[in-house]
């Protein structure tokens, strides 16, 4: 099964100095019908104004991966943690029994464009923790590049999730086919460009959500920044 939902058709959000997308129900949006996709809670596509940013505040028992498209965000935390996230990087904060952080834009020009997701833990009272590896453009060209996972295992990051993320770039004659597990969910979001994604032809901001498929099939990308999820039912 294949649900399609367009960019357009997801909450907005402008504060300003914040513009935010919410493909799921997030603070003052709600629609009961999309409260999640399995463990994935949140994805908040957030476009930061320079010199602004969220300032401090707490997390608990939750898997946050930050990925940036454009700019950098700076980050600190309550366990002295300091570290700016630039395209290419892929950060995991395991928020477990309990943290607080902020997140800046500190460019004097030039806005933050960056992906901020939610992932539900296999358990909660998890010690607070982080990671952040980069991948280069040329590891993501032209294939799906597994950037976080259960296990590490490729050199992903860890989360401590029933999911796993990978990432890719593709223009022209780029394909690739990933094998799915009919009985898990998989979430594809188009972060930059169009590709079509098992015959659905996606648009910058829109997702796919299959269901008891046994493949996903990805070409005629343009200018495309995929990002697919593998997610326990």
């Amino acid at each position: 099964m294949q649900t399609l939902r367009r960019s357009q058709d997801r909450g907005y959000a402008d504060h300003d100095w914040l513009q935010s997308f919410h493909s799921f129900s997030f603070a003052d949006y709600y629609d009961p019908a999309f409260m999640g996709f399995g463990p994935l809670r949140v994805i908040n596509e957030d476009r930061v104004a320079p010199g602004r940013g969220f300032g401090t505040h707490g997390h608990r028992d939750m898997e946050i991966v930050s990925y940036v498209l454009e700019g950098s965000l700076g980050h600190k935390d309550s366990l002295g943690h300091g570290a700016s996230i630039r395209p290419g990087d892929v950060q995991r904060m395991s928020a477990g029994t309990g943290i607080r952080h902020s997140e800046f834009n500190h460019e004097l020009s030039g806005q933050t464009h960056f992906l901020q997701i939610w992932i539900e833990p296999l358990q909660s009272g998890l010690t607070p923790g982080y990671e952040q590896k980069n991948f280069s453009a040329e590891d993501k060209r032209g294939r799906l590049r597994l950037v976080a996972s259960p296990d590490g295992r490729d050199g992903s990051v860890t989360i401590h999730a029933d999911a796993s993320l990978s990432v890719g770039l593709f223009d022209g004659d780029e394909q690739a086919e990933m094998a799915l597990n009919p009985a898990r969910k998989a979430y594809v979001h188009m972060a930059r460009g169009q590709a079509v994604v098992n015959g659905q032809a996606l648009m910058v901001g829109d997702a796919l959500m299959l269901e008891g498929e046994s493949s996903l099939r990805l070409a005629q990308g343009q200018g495309a920044e995929v990002l697919v999820f593998d997610l326990a039912p």
